[in-house]
């Protein structure tokens, strides 16, 4: 084979080579719905601060469906059991907003985050947190109070 016919084949060989390499680069994620993602949260993340321990604490994030057409909260997950996540399987209209409840039960004291990931419209996922500190109470409601005692020792 002549040199000139070789260095054309490697040539071509590096040009589709690197072609394909450059479209594979380009390629949006299976996951990922052509244009503009459909799902916003305008609060991503949520700081309770300080709540007593063993009270429930519960907060509420919308979601906007800012497409064209429904979109469809799949599924919402919590990563462990303390949080309870609650939503509508109700498809969400273009323009509208629906919201998510995520509840935390302030069961272990010291501070904790906890993420909630929301699966929508064919396996996409946003993540949202709530934060906080959870402090222990007191074990009895209230100190005692020895005037009480002198007011039932009157009658």
């Amino acid at each position: 084979m002549k040199k000139s016919s070789i260095a054309l084949i490697l040539f071509i060989t590096v040009f589709l080579a690197r072609t394909a390499v450059c479209q594979a680069q380009n390629a949006k994620p299976a996951n990922q719905v052509s244009g503009a993602d459909v799902l916003d949260v305008p609060e991503k993340s949520f700081n309770f601060g300080k709540i007593p321990q063993g009270r429930p604490a519960i907060h509420y994030f919308d979601v906007v469906n800012t497409g064209p057409v429904d979109l469809r909260l799949e599924n919402v997950q919590a990563s462990c059991g303390c949080t309870t996540p609650e939503w509508s399987k109700e498809p969400i209209a273009p323009g509208a907003t629906a919201r998510i409840k995520v509840g935390y039960n302030a069961y272990a004291e010291g501070p904790f985050t906890k993420n909630v990931t929301v699966f929508y419209n064919n396996k996409q996922t946003r993540v949202l947190t709530i934060s906080g500190e959870v402090y222990k109470v007191p074990a009895g409601s209230a100190p005692e109070n020895s005037s009480v005692q002198l007011l039932k020792q009157v009658n």
